[in-house]
């Protein structure tokens, strides 16, 4: 069976670490007695611990999936796993400014001490969600970031060595989620029409599974309301053709939405596929949109005219199917998450050549591609199971499509001359022109249909 999935493509070459993405979400969804630790989207910098500390490490808190036998099992049911507390995410706090206008006459400044949000007390603030930001946190926050697996950790203290990124997230809205598998009440649920994945808040009971089952950590407790709840692609917007908040206001403008068609029984193939496999496996289940049978399948399947005119259209398609510059984060989660990234080339390694200059040649960049200040392991174990080779075909080709326009607009040489480097690389000029179009310029990086509320899809009632 053919559904769609409505999708997100970050470019973090051009996240700038900002957080208005982070401050828009909060103040529209979260904003909030009940919610006030709750960051439905968050931007990390990395290397770091993230947000919830250290959520990567499935083997403290025992979130995704695990192939047993050749057969899929949640992590959490192979043993006792620690659900993240107040010292994992924060104990949100505000400040006393009302101390700022009631204060005695002194010789002091009058200040505005730090209070809990949830006692009003006066605290000692310890952490916050992004307190490593920009590498803050140093030796006590760096080398704990699961991603260095493989790689020795010395290397960041020399300063020539230095990186980061920003790296900002959302919910992945799976394909396999493992948080509605975790839930004993079923109320959690992925919409058939666009694949949003939602909780159904008359159903919920607070149990928490799905919390200690997301491998993101992307579900939160609401204490107020004893009920689970979650990012939910804005889908009121989504369903009138709008962008999410997060993409309409990121500055960097490095958010992509839009439509793809998967095959739904191959999901569980997908899931179950080697980690070196992952990717490209996942990317297999996403089905071609410009091929008839594949919308013969589709509208057999209830899919929408419009939503399968905005897949051809849909930059998720291309930058994750067909020119493969997109990735998941942690596939060896093995819930298939539908927010993929590009991951960042910066800084772009500049050599010298024999006249003792520097220099940025394609020629001279290609073979050390290896050398760039972010280890392509550490990429490799953050987007690709530790795939090596779908990184680096990854930043070959955002590579070859700067040295393409450079050779044309610095050299002065015609298209078709600097065409050959497309061609090493798998790509071809219509598809550096699109990509120009859209990582460089950013136009219609929004292709949204608007739902069609007489056509949703309806699966048979389980009751309640």
């Amino acid at each position: 069976m053919v559904r769609a999935q409505l999708s997100m493509v970050m470019v973090l070459d051009k996240c700038i670490g900002c957080h208005t993405c982070s401050l828009t979400c909060k103040n529209v969804w979260t904003n909030r007695e009940g919610q006030e630790y709750a960051w439905w989207n968050n931007v990390e910098t990395r290397p770091g611990v993230g947000y919830p500390k250290t959520w990567e490490n499935q083997e403290k808190y025992g979130g995704g999936w695990v192939l047993r036998n050749g057969k899929l099992r949640l992590r959490l049911e192979t043993g006792r796993f620690k659900t993240p507390g107040r010292e994992d995410y924060y104990e949100p706090f505000t400040y006393n400014y009302e101390n700022l206008f009631s204060e005695e006459l002194s010789d002091q400044q009058p200040h505005a001490d730090p209070i809990s949000m949830y006692s009003g007390e006066k605290i000692d603030v310890q952490w916050g969600p992004n307190f490593d930001d920009d590498l803050a946190g140093g030796d006590l926050t760096i080398p704990a970031d699961p991603n260095w697996s493989g790689i020795d950790k010395a290397i960041y203290k020399e300063f020539k060595n230095v990186f980061m990124f920003y790296l900002p997230r959302i919910c992945n809205h799976c394909l396999n989620p493992s948080c509605l598998a975790a839930c004993p009440r079923k109320s959690v649920y992925k919409r058939p029409e666009d694949g949003i994945v939602l909780i159904d808040q008359t159903r919920c009971r607070g149990y928490r599974q799905c919390v200690q089952a997301c491998p993101y950590k992307k579900v939160y407790y609401n204490w107020k309301t004893g009920k689970s709840e979650k990012c939910i692609f804005c889908f009121p917007r989504i369903e009138t053709g709008q962008p999410p908040v997060c993409a309409l206001t990121c500055v960097g403008k490095i958010r992509y939405v839009g439509v793809v068609l998967y095959d739904e029984e191959r999901v569980l193939e997908a899931a179950k596929a080697p980690e070196d496999q992952l990717v490209a496996l996942q990317r297999d289940i996403i089905l071609d949109p410009f091929d008839p049978q594949v919308v013969k399948a589709a509208r057999e399947s209830g899919v929408p005219d419009n939503f399968i005119e905005a897949a051809r259209k849909s930059p998720i398609y291309y930058m994750f199917k067909k020119w493969e510059i997109a990735l998941p984060l942690h596939p060896e989660f093995r819930t298939l998450p539908m927010v993929f990234y590009v991951p960042p080339l910066n800084p772009v390694v500049t050599v010298l050549d024999r006249n003792g200059k520097y220099s940025a040649d394609y020629d001279s960049i290609l073979p050390t591609i290896d050398k760039l200040r972010i280890p392509i392991r550490y990429l490799a174990n953050m987007f690709a199971a530790g795939n090596e080779e779908e990184v680096r075909k990854a930043l070959k080709r955002l590579l070859a499509i700067r040295e393409f326009f450079r050779q044309i607009e610095v050299e002065g040489k015609s298209r078709s001359e600097a065409a050959w480097v497309l061609e090493e690389n798998g790509l071809t000029v219509e598809d550096a022109d699109m990509m120009f179009r859209w990582l460089a310029l950013s136009r219609d990086r929004y292709v949204i249909p608007t739902a069609k509320k007489e056509l949703r899809i309806r699966l048979p009632s389980k009751g309640r």
